[in-house]
């Protein structure tokens, strides 16, 4: 008998060493959707982080049937009426820098001061299960606009996302710090407690079989 496996429709090998930590304790082996021999182009037209997060699992639990796991993130700014949101990846173009990217969005909140220049990322997970019904999760990571971008970690937007709790950027925190309070990883916590509900943890520290 195979090892069941959980599927996580991504090819980002730094996301999935971040996924397999999180849900290391589960029952199933898991895996990129890559390693599940999938290789798809998903058109995500929703309009929300959790109906992306829906359409990328769906497409993958598909061709794979058992359980599928998607995420979909993003920055959302309110002084600039939530941009880039669901947007995030392909703002102003999907081969444009994230430092063009970044000083436009400095740019465009110049005139917000404090407060009003609070923004999070944000991240949405979705599951699909063996019967085909869907589990979310959402969660965040809260914080404002740096009037410049600062420190060389992480990736994306990190540099302009000032953390008022550590008097950093995203992209100045250490690993231990950012995984604290990462949207994604409060977000996989969350899914990884509702996957205990229903399939509860390893029982054992084997994997063999026969």
């Amino acid at each position: 008998m195979s090892v069941k496996k959980l599927v996580f429709a991504t090819g980002n090998e730094g996301k999935m060493k971040e996924i397999r930590e999180i849900l290391k304790n589960l029952k199933f082996e898991v895996v990129s959707m890559k390693e599940a021999g999938v290789s798809l182009d998903i058109v995500e037209d929703g309009k929300t982080f959790g109906e992306n997060a829906k359409i990328k699992a769906r497409a993958v639990w598909e061709l794979t049937g058992g359980i599928v796991l998607a995420d979909d993130s993003g920055l959302v700014v309110d002084c600039i009426h939530g941009e880039p949101g669901i947007y995030s990846a392909r703002y102003l173009g999907e081969d444009t820098s994230y430092e063009v990217k970044n000083q436009n969005i400095i740019d465009r909140s110049a005139a917000f001061t404090g407060k009003e220049r609070s923004a999070r990322f944000v991240c949405n997970i979705a599951a699909i299960l063996p019967d085909s019904s869907v589990l979310h999760t959402e969660e965040t990571m809260e914080g404002l606009i740096a009037d410049k971008p600062s420190g060389n970690g992480g990736f994306g937007y990190d540099p302009i996302l000032y953390i008022p709790e550590f008097g950093l950027t995203a992209a100045e925190l250490s690993m231990e710090q950012k995984n604290k309070i990462s949207h994604r990883g409060k977000a996989l916590e969350a899914m990884k407690e509702k996957l205990v509900e229903i399939f509860g943890e390893e029982s054992d520290e084997s994997t063999d079989c026969q």
